[in-house]
């Protein structure tokens, strides 16, 4: 139950705060319809069978299934997914860049929902009083400003009440829906799919464009399994079907029992504020803005969980991430994503200035999203899971019919605004591509000029370098052949530590690697060792910590006297075309190089290094004591 209570307060902020735009956008939005009965049981048929199938069938009985060591989201789907021995190499490129877009696009959501749902709840101020309509940007914006700056201290805290709110906030939704229903219990008659079809058969496409409207009833989907190693599956489905679902639908059918009583157009241009009684309204809109802004809060600290495991699963440069609880692992801030969603947000409100405006920019990610989901999650079941094709086709291909008429649907809302999510997820996949290849690069790079460690080895015994007290660590990232960064350090200086660590640090496709499989020790004699440290791309990268555990494993080292060696690249961009060089004053002619298969393009080159420059420093990242740090630079040629 408490499990239930704080999945409440995380994993349902975003589909709880829904009903505060949703039902509105479907008669009020760009592609408004008129006000008739039957568009009404139409719509709330619709929103009926899309938190059914969607939510409940889709996400809770099925996709929560797909869990790695009992972690959700995108990238644990991925680590499920079959490798390239299982399929070819072909469809798992395929798998990894459908993942990414999709973790690419989450940001984009994550943009967006803050800025639309506490945008929605101000402008109930206007329900109110006109002479509020001036404040509620400012107003906004200074909320979200707030908000960011509060993230750096941690939600521990915070975290203590966002349960009791989201109670109070879903049973005020049903209360709010109840006492509407009992006025005309008719709108039940909607829980009839007759009446979605019908809605369609009368209003052709101009119901087809309504349904990217319904689609807003359902965003947050995505969150429940993001967010499902904080909980558990079986609290988050409790939570669902204890007070979530019941509440919503029992709000969605008042919104829907009001719009048939009343002809006000006041109330049909905010049907959520219409229902609440004048008295109640101010402590409504109060209530409505805590609930958005624990929505946003969960999609902001979902942004940092994903940053972190797209850094160390190698899509992402490192970052400063910083641990907010001693407590709880996954409480982090990530100062650069929490700056950059803080100014994107708040330009989204300054731009769009209403909910409606940004409802037609919400919808098209997240419905890519969900198809994306779909696909990865095939992969998984006829691949790994090793269901039948009698089992996995009708299954995925019923998810597929939702997730394509919502993405179809959201699709036409493009040139109204569903190009911001979709470029911003553009252009971080560009991104993660570049940085990823960038790397392999790199490291095809050091592996070519790799030196087997007995030829190094026997140099060092032809040599007999004089040896200095204390342990020195070369950090590599590759498990086998000798550290580039031991080479540059002993070509200059002559002279070894009594004990020299070649480290390399790597992360595994799970979240959590076990304690006994994290460190493994490899005793290269002559005082040399091999150390391999296995993260796991939910575990925070403390080094030290890890080495700790290198005393029972016959490696002793003492902090005081450990040196941790990095290397410190340099890197140049070769010119496809050839570059001009001086040679004695004369110019030498450009020549045209062909670029190998596989080779990165030029403007790919020059923008993994521009990222490479302004990456985390190790230090700082793997949780190395900055003065016992040494970097030697090297410049590498891509």
């Amino acid at each position: 139950m408490a499990l239930a209570l704080g999945a409440l307060g995380v994993v349902y902020g975003d589909i709880g705060t829904s009903p505060l735009y949703a039902l509105k956008e479907c008669f009020n939005g760009h592609h408004a319809l008129p006000m008739t009965q039957a568009n009404v049981l139409g719509v709330l048929s619709l929103v009926f069978w899309s938190l059914t199938s969607v939510v409940t069938v889709k996400y809770l009985a099925f996709i929560v299934r797909a869990d790695s060591q009992g972690e959700g989201g995108i990238f644990s789907l991925l680590s499920l997914a079959p490798g390239e021995g299982t399929v070819g190499p072909r469809s798992r490129a395929l798998i990894v860049t459908l993942a990414v877009f999709a973790a690419a696009l989450l940001y984009g959501d994550g943009v967006i929902t803050p800025a639309i749902s506490v945008l929605s709840a101000v402008e109930g101020l206007s329900v109110a009083t006109d002479a509020a309509d001036r404040f509620v940007v400012p107003l906004t914006c200074l909320i979200l400003v707030g908000l960011f700056v509060v993230q750096k201290n941690g939600t521990s805290k915070i975290g203590l009440v966002f349960g009791p709110v989201m109670v109070l906030w879903f049973s005020s939704l049903a209360a709010l829906g109840i006492a509407q229903i009992v006025k005309n219990p008719a709108v039940f008659a909607a829980l009839n799919p007759a009446y979605a079809v019908n809605f369609f058969m009368a209003n052709g496409m101009a119901g087809f464009v309504v349904l990217g409207s319904v689609v807003l009833c359902i965003t947050g989907g995505e969150a429940l399994y993001a967010d499902m190693g904080h909980f558990g599956r079986k609290p988050i489905q409790a939570a669902w079907f204890a007070l979530v679902f019941p509440a919503l639908l029992l709000n969605y059918f008042g919104q829907g029992a009001l719009l048939l009583a009343t002809n006000d157009p006041e109330v049909h241009a905010n049907p959520f504020f219409g229902m609440v009684p004048k008295v109640l309204l101010y402590p409504m809109v109060g209530l409505a803005m805590s609930a958005t802004v624990i929505a946003s809060q969960a999609l902001i600290s979902g942004a940092y969980s994903m940053t972190r495991q797209a850094v160390q699963l190698g899509f992402l440069p490192r970052m400063l991430i910083q641990h907010t609880s001693q407590t709880t692992e996954g409480q982090i801030y990530v100062p650069l994503v929490n700056t950059l969603m803080a100014i994107a947000c708040v330009a989204l409100v300054l731009g769009f200035k209403s909910s409606s405006n940004l409802a037609a920019a919400y919808g098209l990610a997240v419905t890519m999203d969900m198809i994306i989901t779909t696909v990865v999650f095939f992969f998984v079941v006829r691949y790994t899971w090793k269901w039948s094709a009698w089992k996995t086709f009708p299954l995925i291909g019923g998810f597929l019919l939702f997730d394509l008429a919502y993405f179809g649907s959201n699709a036409l809302k493009f040139m109204d605004g569903g190009w911001l999510p979709v470029t911003i997820g553009a252009v971080l996949l560009l991104l993660m591509l570049t940085w990823r290849d960038g790397r392999k690069a790199l490291s095809k790079n050091f592996d070519e000029r790799n030196l087997p460690f007995d030829l190094f080895m026997s140099s060092v015994r032809e040599q007999k370098p004089h040896r200095v007290p204390g342990t020195a660590i070369f950090m590599f990232s590759s498990p086998t052949g000798t550290s580039p960064v031991l080479l540059h350090y002993y070509k200059h200086n002559y002279v070894l530590h009594e004990q020299v660590v070649m480290l390399s640090v790597i992360f595994e496709r799970s979240p959590f690697v076990n304690s006994d499989e994290a460190v493994h020790i490899e005793d290269l004699g002559e005082g040399f060792f091999r150390v391999v440290i296995r993260f796991g791309f939910m575990q925070p990268t403390n080094v030290p910590s890890a080495l700790a555990q290198c005393a029972h494993l016959g490696l002793k080292t003492e902090p005081d006297k450990t040196s941790f060696f990095l290397g410190r690249e340099t890197l140049l961009c070769g010119d496809d075309d050839g570059r001009n060089a001086a040679k004695d004053g004369a110019k030498i002619p450009k020549t045209k190089r062909k670029r190998a298969p596989g080779e990165m393009m030029q403007w790919r080159k020059r923008l993994f290094a521009a990222i490479s420059r302004n990456a985390q420093p190790a230090t700082a990242y793997f949780n190395l004591p900055p003065g016992r740090v040494v970097e030697l630079g090297m410049q590498i040629d891509l």
